[in-house]
This record gives C-alpha cells, structure tokens and sequence, in this order.
C-alpha cells in the first residue's frame, strides 16, 4: 500500500491509482511506497532492466528517477496543475546486477513555477548507485 498525502488531489489519485503510475512504470516492475512533494520512495527490481552484459540500465536509474520526481513535483503543483520535466541528469557511481534497488526522492526547490528533486538510487546495503537531478515545469490546465 502506498502512503499518500491525505489532501491529495482526487483527480491525481485517480489517475495514478488507474494507471498504476503509468505503463512504463509497471514494465519496470516499480512499486511506489511513499509519495509526497517533499519525500517520495520506490522500489524497482534489478531483473528484467538490464543492459547486454547484465548489469541494471544506466536508463532504468533515469526511468525511476523521473517516475518519482515527476509524480512529485504534480503532488506539489495542487489540483487544476500539472508538471512538465524540462531537464534531468544522471551520476552513476555504482553498478548492480541483481536485487532490488530503492530510488528516495528528496525536494530541493518547490515553487510556485519550477520544482526540482534530487532522486538517490541505492542496493540492499544502502550503497548509493546513482545520483538523479530532475526539474519540473508546473502548468496550469
């Protein structure tokens, strides 16, 4: 069960509990734990998204990254917004090739037009994998 704010916008839960976070989200087999603006957490399996020689995707880290910055930043943006990524990056510091990874995504700016969370992408151990910055453009409808 996914821990969610309890003044989330209806249309919001409705549209990520329908979509389960979006087909590319359940491709990937990442499971949302905890989501808010200002902290959210995911889990993401390291079987099934990985390269040629075995090793998780550098785009898989990007893939759970932006899953989590995007859904946070549309917490942040209220109800009648949403919000665009108009920039993200990736420092991959760690490779893996099996388990489960957990991305936590941690709010650095949360205004009224731009929103930008750094999402740490760590093993069972709790070394850190990779490191990605996202920011979000927040529209109105």
């Amino acid at each position: 069960m996914t821990i969610l704010p309890p003044d989330l916008d209806p249309e919001l839960i409705e549209r990520l509990v329908g979509t389960r976070g979006g087909a590319l989200t359940q491709k990937m087999g990442i499971e949302f734990l905890e989501l808010s603006a200002e902290r959210s957490v995911a889990t993401m399996p390291v079987e099934g998204n990985t390269q040629v020689i075995g090793l998780l995707h550098g785009g898989a880290h990007v893939v759970l990254g932006e899953s989590l910055g995007s859904i946070s930043s549309a917490i942040h943006a209220g109800p009648g917004r949403y919000a665009v990524g108009i920039e993200i990056n990736a420092t991959h510091s760690r490779s893996i090739t099996e388990g489960l990874v957990t991305g936590i995504c941690t709010a650095l700016v949360l205004g009224r037009t731009l929103c930008t969370h750094e999402i740490v992408m760590t093993d069972e151990k709790g070394r850190r994998l990779s490191t990605v910055r996202m920011t979000n453009m927040l529209r109105d409808r």
